[in-house]
């Protein structure tokens, strides 16, 4: 899952989402970066039927955000020193997201905003050998 692998992203299950969930979104973030928060995935627009996502492949109807390394896709932790921990957050939405594919974390934040029906997170830690 990582660059030191194969690069693809944790296969990720999806339970308990709220009644009245009309969209998902998920955010993947390395807040121990160097320079600050390292974004490495962003996507949106996930039905909220969706159970499983495999190995970082977008569910149909989904878009994908701009991410630091300049990607519209899953980039897998790197870190250049020490632990580093991987953010893996997923936000329950009470409408549809009206966003450009070049949308960046800051826009997608925007955009969900007040729109929140629930969220959870999953913590993974790497260090490179």
């Amino acid at each position: 899952f990582t660059c030191d692998g194969e690069d693809i992203g944790p296969e990720l299950q999806i339970e308990r989402v709220p009644d009245g969930a009309e969209s998902l979104a998920l955010i993947v973030d390395d807040p121990d970066a160097p320079g600050g928060d390292w974004v490495h995935w962003l996507v949106w627009n996930i039905n909220p039927q969706t159970k499983i996502i495999k190995n970082s492949q977008v569910p149909a109807g989904a878009t994908q955000g701009l991410n630091d390394f300049g990607r519209q896709d899953y980039g897998g932790p790197c870190p250049p020193s020490g632990t580093h921990h991987y953010y893996f957050r997923f936000y329950a939405l009470d409408k549809h997201l009206n966003l450009a594919e070049n949308s960046k974390k800051i826009d997608l934040e925007s955009a969900i905003h007040r729109h929140i029906l629930d969220s959870t997170r999953l913590i993974g830690l790497y260090k490179r050998q």
